[in-house]
Formats: C-alpha cells, sequence, structure tokens
C-alpha cells in the first residue's frame, strides 16, 4: 500500500472512531433517557440493566455508521483541503477519485458490515431488548399503565385514566375500571375522580385505592333470556374511598430473560422476512377473498343469471324500474337500499381488521426492503460527505458537524417520510424504502463531479452570465430601434 493511500485512510479513520463511538454514546443515553421510566424503582440489578445497554447499543450501531462515516468523511477531506494538501496531490496530477479510492473501498467494507449488522445483529438485538424491556415493565405493573386509553396488561382488568403523576407515579386523575373477573363481560364498572396504586417489591398483590367515585355492578342469573335482560338486578352506589386488591403475581414471577416476542418484523432477517412476506400476502388475499364472496352472496347476484332465458322472450325497457308497477318499484327499492346498507355496515365493520391486515403486511414489506436501502446508505453519504469536505475546505468539528447533522436529518426524514406513505398504502413498499436513496444519489453525483474539477459547491456565474447576455442583447436592440 502506498505511502498517500495509509496517510488518507489514517485521516479517515481517527475521526469516524472518534464520531461513532460518540454518537453511538448519544443514541444509546436516548434510549436510556426514554426507558428510564420502565427501569428505575423496579429492583433491577446492574447486570440487566447493562444487558439492556448492550442491546440497545446494538440496535442503534446501524444508525450510527452512517452519521459517523458523513462526518469523519467531510472532516478528514475538509482538512485536507484547509491544510493545501489536497492542492499538493492536485499539482502531483493526481485525481480527485485517485485520492480517495482507498477510502471509496473502506467504504464498501463498512457497507457490507453494515449490511451483515442490519440483517443478523439488528434483529438478535431488537428481540432480546424488546422482551427485556417487556419483562422489565412487569416487575412494577403501575409504571407499565400508560394514561389516555385502556390497559389490558393487568389480567381480567381494563384501565383507564386521564394522567398519572406524583414523585412515584402512582396517582391517577380521573380513573375508569371495567373489572371483568367474573368472565360476564363488563357488568361491573367503576369510576372515580383520583386514585392511588400502592404496590411493594416482591409482593404478589397491587392494591388500588379510589377516591370521590362511582359504582355499578349489575347482577345476572344463570339462565337468562333477552326479554328479560333488562329485568336482571343492579347495584349503584357512590364512595368517597374504595379499596380493592389486583393479583399481580403472573407479573412478579416473571424470568426477566423470558422471550414472549419472537415473531415482530424488526426481529426477523431477510431470509425469515422472505419466507414470511407470502404467508401474509396469502393470508390477506384469502382474507379479501372471503370478503368479497360474502358480498356477492348476500346481494343474491348469482339469482341473475337464473333468469336468462326467461328474459329473453320478453321485451324489456332500458329503464328498471319502468318495468314494474308501483308495488314491484317500491319493493324494489327498499330491497336494493336494504342489501347496500347491510353490505355498507359489514364493510364499514371489516374495514379496520382489513386496513391493519394491509398494513401489516406493509411492515414486514418495508423492513426487507428498507434493509437493503439503508445498508447502502454509508456509501451514498460517503459521496456527498468526502467531495463536500474538499469543497468547502474546512475541518474540524464546527462546520463538518453541522453540514453532517444537517444532511442526515433531511436523509433520515426523507426516508421516514417515505416508510409512514408505504405503510399506509400510498406508496409501493419498494419506492417507499428506496426513495431517499433516490434523492441523495444525484445530490452525492453533483458534489462529486463538481469536486473532481476544482469547483465550488454553487458557481454564481452559470446564473449569473445568461442574465448578462440577455441584458446586453436587450440593449442593443434597443439602441437600433431607437
Amino acid at each position: 500500500m502506498k505511502i498517500l493511500d495509509r496517510y488518507i485512510i489514517k485521516s479517515f479513520l481517527v475521526p469516524f472512531f472518534a464520531t461513532f463511538f460518540i454518537i453511538l454514546f448519544v443514541l444509546v443515553m436516548q434510549a436510556l433517557w426514554l426507558a428510564f421510566e420502565s427501569i428505575a424503582g423496579k429492583g433491577i440489578g446492574l447486570f440487566f440493566i447493562f444487558k439492556f445497554l448492550y442491546y440497545t447499543a446494538l440496535v442503534v450501531s446501524s444508525q450510527a455508521l452512517p452519521i459517523a462515516v458523513l462526518l469523519s468523511s467531510i472532516m478528514a477531506m475538509g482538512n485536507m483541503s484547509e491544510n493545501y494538501e489536497f492542492a499538493a496531490v492536485k499539482s502531483a496530477s493526481i485525481s480527485l477519485m485517485r485520492f480517495i479510492r482507498p477510502l471509496i473501498l473502506l467504504t464498501v467494507f463498512i457497507s457490507i458490515l453494515n449490511f451483515l449488522s442490519l440483517n443478523y445483529i439488528l434483529p438478535y438485538a431488537t428481540l432480546k431488548q424488546k422482551n427485556l424491556t417487556n419483562n422489565i415493565k412487569k416487575k412494577t405493573p403501575a409504571l407499565a399503565l400508560i394514561p389516555g386509553s385502556f390497559n389490558s396488561e393487568i389480567p381480567k382488568y381494563q384501565i383507564k385514566f386521564d394522567e398519572k403523576y406524583g414523585k412515584e407515579k402512582n396517582l391517577l386523575k380521573k380513573v375508569l375500571i371495567y373489572d371483568l373477573s367474573s368472565n360476564k363481560g363488563n357488568k361491573k364498572i367503576i369510576t372515580a375522580k383520583r386514585g392511588k396504586i400502592i404496590s411493594e417489591e416482591g409482593s404478589k398483590y397491587m392494591t388500588l385505592v379510589l377516591y370521590n367515585g362511582y359504582y355499578h355492578e349489575e347482577y345476572i342469573a344463570r339462565r337468562r333470556s333477552i326479554n328479560n335482560l333488562d329485568k336482571m338486578p343492579a347495584s349503584n352506589a357512590n364512595f368517597e374511598e374504595y379499596t380493592f386488591n389486583i393479583d399481580i403475581s403472573k407479573f412478579t414471577d416473571d424470568d426477566l430473560d423470558e422471550e414472549k416476542y419472537t415473531k415482530n418484523y424488526n426481529m426477523l432477517s431477510l431470509k425469515q422476512l422472505k419466507d414470511t412476506i407470502p404467508i401474509i400476502k396469502n393470508s390477506y388475499d384469502e382474507y379479501l377473498i372471503s370478503k368479497a364472496k360474502s358480498i356477492y352472496i348476500k346481494v343474491n347476484a348469482k339469482e341473475l343469471y337464473n333468469q336468462k332465458k326467461y328474459l329473453d322472450t320478453i321485451k324489456l325497457s332500458p329503464m328498471i324500474l319502468d318495468n314494474f308497477d308501483l308495488v314491484g318499484k317500491i319493493s324494489l327499492v327498499n330491497s336494493a337500499l336494504n342489501k347496500v346498507k347491510s353490505s355498507n355496515k359489514n364493510i364499514r365493520k371489516d374495514f379496520k381488521n382489513l386496513q391493519w391486515k394491509r398494513k401489516k403486511l406493509n411492515l414486514y414489506d418495508i423492513e426487507f426492503h428498507n434493509r437493503i436501502a439503508f445498508s447502502l446508505s454509508c456509501f451514498i453519504l460517503f459521496f456527498i460527505g468526502a467531495p463536500l469536505g474538499s469543497i468547502i475546505r474546512k475541518g474540524g468539528f464546527g462546520l463538518p458537524m453541522i453540514l453532517a447533522i444537517i444532511i442526515y436529518i433531511i436523509y433520515f426524514f426523507v426516508n421516514t417520510f417515505g416508510r409512514n406513505l408505504a405503510e399506509e398504502s400510498t406508496l409501493s413498499a419498494i419506492l417507499g424504502s428506496w426513495v431517499a436513496t433516490l434523492i441523495m444519489f444525484p445530490f452525492g453525483f453533483f458534489l462529486t463531479r463538481r469536486a473532481s474539477k476544482g469547483m465550488g459547491l454553487f458557481n454564481i456565474g452559470v446564473f449569473l452570465h445568461p442574465l448578462a447576455e440577455l441584458i446586453n442583447k436587450s440593449k442593443k436592440l434597443y439602441k437600433k430601434i431607437k
């Protein structure tokens, strides 16, 4: 290897490792901060906390690599241009592409590592992190409850509240509880203005204290008819304070290493995704076909063909209703309206389920294509960072850091925007996953071309010269007319 190649690789690797570990630390701390409420105060040992941080580091490492490549390429080339090293290389008739050739090969190697990380390490780490986080939450169910929606994690209870506050986050506002312990539906309903959760470490019970509330319970006999359902007795009461215990032994006895979630789309390798997508696609198609057949049967569409021979012998008016008398018209319209309303009702009822099945298929499809596209992000961002560094002629962590953050935010935003559109079926999974790469690739080509020719980022003369020529021609034309 030539001295120049060794020098440029060293100039790249020093800021690369520095920025990679700094970015990795920031991303891990961000994840820890978001999960702090789930971990703190649950009696979790340091071993499991470090285990959580280890899995988190593996998850975010594939995100840190492209940022590190982008920033280090801007810094390395910016330092060389600032110290006139790049000018000395050009004076020796060495082109930009020959100069950065070792960095290109190194970036290809990093892209391959990123692909392997996305395909093998990311699914494994996500599986471990997800299950560990879920098991840690179960150690103190009070902290696992989320405000604003029904919480069904505690068996036989549906708990909803507007706000969770207090130093220990165990005080609740506007509580609504459905007690399903009788296995007869939501026949027991409790509401309260305030609530308090009391749970001791190692205890198999969680105590819930409610204040200023209302209690309603319906009593249902073993044998009952629909006519007598409204006549069943019920008890109602207002209370200032109401206390009851909930069995949470299922949570406290759980092993932190238990793996409940194993088939999520982000926990599978590319091969597993490739095998799973056709299964989900077939299930989705079968669901659509079954619903279409159901509508076809309900509107009696098949019966239209049974009257063909009879209809051939009768001369009919092109207006369907003109072939019936008034009673027949009314009967026909009412029948059609009822069938349309019934079909519309069934479609609306099944719409959310259909939407979820389609979104589930999209998520698996997007994950497959996005991993391939994102593995190329190191390569694409390098061809943006390296020429940009030689153009701006500025090294260090100042301007390069700002430019790297802006470029990566644009890339990340476009990639996330494309994925969201693909999830909602607005774009195809392939286009939604590759849209960021398709947008950034021309930008990288543009910068590389300008840097190879020694041109600045934007040559204002290119825009002003045609305008100046147009003004001069206008003046000459004006003089001739005058």
